[in-house]
């Protein structure tokens, strides 16, 4: 298996790096593209998803993942978010811009040209990640498969109901959220939500999914306390053509933790995983 960490793709809108891993055997055969989104407060190396890559790689798939360009970390340090500034000046505009430069860096790479499909593509995210390839499986005609881990179906109820809390943040400029790792007050800019209202047609969730003529896997927990079994649910009453597939017991995290040191992905990851291959090769 070739493993290639760290790289810096450049992003074409925003002025920072997009540090991405690919894994795959190196045979000349041109084989199907995974790519993998990270969710809120996530990055490419949280818990297992560095145990789940191989698996890709050993159904004879092109596995991707990487950082969100202002998730947070940087090329020093990717996981412990140094950079709380970028953080706090990230939005779902900005993920969708990166994703769309993911898909073009893979698919116009010389140098992985004999060993990717560029007509068979699948994005799969976890969390807010899967809201946004679900996003981008609307709007970006070359994916071929969607995958939703745990994925959130509406991102604006995430948002502030009352008008003095948003009146608060607007005033203040920023709001902040602990992140319970690393006990560092994450910060919000107040972009973050006009961003999503100048936005809001297109980060509709519901009107992404109704739109969707590809394959159409949901994959939810139902002891998911973050995102609970309803949201999946709607995403299924959505696009009825699509596949729902609830694990009894399984969490938010999948079963996973940061960090997470077994030598083996926990069982309700591994389960997601080889539901996710078994979808991603069906014909």
């Amino acid at each position: 298996m070739i493993t290639k960490t760290n790289i810096q793709v450049k992003s074409t809108q925003h002025n920072k790096p997009i540090l991405t891993d690919v894994f795959y055997k190196k045979d000349n055969i041109k084989k199907p593209i995974v790519i993998f989104c990270h969710g809120y407060k996530g990055f490419k190396d949280w818990g297992g998803w560095n145990l789940a890559a191989p698996e890709f790689v050993n159904a004879n798939l092109f596995f991707l993942k990487f950082n969100f360009s202002h998730n947070g970390g940087t090329v020093e340090n990717p996981i412990n978010f140094p950079d709380l500034e970028a953080f706090g000046h990230n939005n779902f505009i900005t993920e969708l811009d990166d994703l769309e430069d993911i898909i073009n860096w893979i698919v116009t790479n010389p140098y992985y040209k004999e060993e990717i499909d560029p007509n068979n593509i699948t994005l799969i995210g976890h969390s807010r990640g899967g809201g946004i390839v679900t996003l981008k499986a609307s709007e970006n005609n070359r994916v071929s498969k969607l995958i939703s881990w745990a994925g959130v179906s509406d991102f604006g109820m995430r948002f502030p109901k009352d008008e003095k809390i948003l009146q608060h943040w607007e005033k203040e400029g920023v709001s902040y959220i602990e992140n319970s790792r690393t006990k560092q007050q994450m910060p919000h800019y107040f972009q973050f939500y006009t961003s999503f209202k100048e936005n809001e047609a297109r980060l509709t969730i519901k009107n992404a999914v109704q739109k969707l003529i590809i394959p159409h896997l949901i994959i939810q927990g139902k002891k998911d306390e973050v995102v609970p079994p309803i949201e999946a649910e709607n995403l299924h009453s959505w696009n009825p053509k699509s596949i729902l597939f609830m694990i009894d017991e399984m969490n938010h995290p999948l079963g996973c933790s940061e960090p997470y040191t077994a030598p083996k992905m926990p069982t309700h990851l591994a389960e997601v995983v080889a539901k996710s291959i078994e979808f991603i090769l069906t014909k």
